[in-house]
């Protein structure tokens, strides 16, 4: 069997769909392909969210936003949306989750550990999921 190919879309790219894809890469190894992308991606990673996320051990501050791309979504098996609205083009036979966290953009750390914390919990029932 394939491997299954989780895509974690935000508007931005550079936050939440980016820890979400550290947490997952981190706590799954290579038994899962992981993608992330934004209907609107910045230039740069968050940089608080970095920081956060390098508190933990995960290390994202080499990644780079991504434009979401309708083969993205057609590659996946599980899309996951963070306040991405409408912009996830949906496609029949895929597994969809939309995760309502805050923003971590212009946010204390003190916020976005909270943010981090939520999604490595998300993470961690996705993953039992996926192992199932």
């Amino acid at each position: 069997m394939s491997k299954p190919v989780v895509l974690f879309v935000c508007v931005h790219n550079a936050g939440r769909s980016q820890m979400a894809a550290g947490w997952l890469r981190h706590l799954a190894g290579d038994t899962v392909e992981v993608r992330s992308a934004g209907s609107e991606p910045r230039e740069r990673i968050n940089p608080t969210a970095v920081e956060a996320m390098r508190e933990v051990g995960i290390d994202i501050a080499g990644n780079v936003p991504h434009v979401l791309e309708t083969e993205d979504v057609r590659a996946s098996d599980v899309v996951i949306t963070m306040g991405c609205g409408d912009a996830c083009p949906i496609f029949p036979g895929k597994r969809y989750e939309d995760w309502e966290l805050t923003d971590p953009a212009g946010q204390p750390i003190e916020v976005v550990r909270e943010v981090r914390d939520e999604i490595r919990t998300r993470i961690e029932k996705l993953v039992a999921d996926l192992n199932t």
